[in-house]
This record gives C-alpha cells, structure tokens and sequence, in this order.
C-alpha cells in the first residue's frame, strides 16, 4: 500500500488554479522531493494531501483512507511551512506534548541529540531564534515515530551548517518523506526522486540524475522545465 496518493487532485482559490488535475504517488521508503516556483501548488498538494483541504475535484488518500481520518493522521508526522507554537511554552513541554499523541513515540533525548536541540529544553518557545525554532518544528515532525513524514521548506532559516546537520538527521531517520523546497542542493542531499511542479501540475518525475541528464544539471533541468528565473 502506498503511503499517499493523490489522483486528478484540482484546487482552486477564487480565479487562480492552485492544482489542474495533479496525480502524485508516494511509495514506501522513498524520500520525495518537490520543486517548483513559487506558485506552482507545491504547498497546496501538501495541505491536500494531509486533508488540511478539500479538493475540488480528485482525492487523496493516506494510507489508502481518506486523510481526515484519525488512523491515517496517527501515521503521519508534519511540517509545515509557517509554525507558531505557545509562546510560554518550553521545548520539552512542546516535544512532550507531540509525542504524547503517539502510541510509540520516539525518547526525548535521543530527539534532541538528532535536532541539535540539546540545552533547549528549559527555554520558551518565545525566545527561540528563527533557526531554532525551525530545528523544534522538524523535531515535532518526528516526535511520534511516524511512517510517514511531511516537510515543507525545512531547512528555511537556517544557516548552512545547520542546515546539512538538519539533512543529516532527516536521512538518519529513514522514514518515508515528502518535502517541498527551493533548495536544489537540498533535494540533490536528500531526494530518492524529485517530482517538479509546474502550474498545478506534475511535469517531471525521477531520480536526481535523470531529471538533471535533461539538461546538463539539476537547476538547468528545473529552469528549463518551469520557465523560473
């Protein structure tokens, strides 16, 4: 059974078509890159995907159910682009709490140790900085020890090194992962497959080299395929 699926998924909002008739299969122990514009749907496919919107026309499925259902939602673990959390709140009372809606959720320490979150666990979530805030909210996604893990824009905010140790700790979990990114040396580090998004729909898919045999390499690959500048 495939983890998630979207077929013939078409959203709109108001006069602009976020996705015209996209069809994503995700399969087990893949990691999943998607790259578009800004624009494209990539964050739309996502927030269906999770049934965090309805489609207009299509489905999704999680797990072979429909994403709104507890028993897929108990599997997944997510992302999401923007995060806020309670500002009085402390790290560990934020990771507790995650993993408390897990039947096996992974140990604390052995959470932090992986999100460099170490130290952090006595501090408000209001006098995080940018980056730490960013690790907190990718931790969160692996909290609960999913099978399937969402990321939008991970790595945004962070400076280079923490961003490859973030890259490091997300391949160390081996877990089934979609991302969405607009770094392409983040989905050549992590991506099994890349799949770019053009106006709503799918226009490539495959591994880094065979979209980048397209055209030379992976961001001429992508200019070429997306018209982006």
């Amino acid at each position: 059974m495939r983890p998630a699926e979207l077929v013939g998924v078409s959203k709109s909002f108001g006069a602009v078509r976020a996705l015209d008739g996209l069809d994503l299969a995700v399969e087990p122990g893949e990691i999943l890159a998607l790259l578009g514009p800004n624009g494209a749907g990539k964050t739309t496919a996502l927030r269906v995907l999770l049934g965090l919107r309805r489609p207009d026309a299509g489905s999704a499925r999680l797990f072979g159910v429909d994403p709104t259902r507890a028993e897929a939602r108990r599997r997944v673990g997510c992302t999401p682009q923007e995060t806020s959390f309670p500002v009085t709140l402390r790290v560990r009372e934020l990771v507790d709490l995650v993993r408390a809606h897990y039947a096996a959720p992974l140990a604390y320490d052995a959470l932090a140790a992986r999100f460099d979150l170490p130290g952090l666990e006595r501090r408000q979530a209001g006098g995080l900085s940018g980056g730490e805030r960013r690790r907190l909210a990718c931790a969160l996604a692996f909290a609960g020890d999913p099978e399937l893990v969402v990321l939008d824009e991970p790595s945004t905010g962070l400076d280079v090194e923490s961003r490859r140790r973030l890259w490091q700790a997300i391949r160390d979990q081996q877990r089934t992962t979609v991302l969405t990114t607009h770094y392409l040396e983040e989905a050549a580090a992590l991506a099994t497959r890349v799949a770019v998004i053009h106006a709503g729909r799918i226009v490539a898919s495959g591994s880094v080299d065979e979209i980048s045999a397209r055209a030379g390499d992976l961001e001429s690959a992508f200019l070429a395929l997306t018209g982006a500048t």
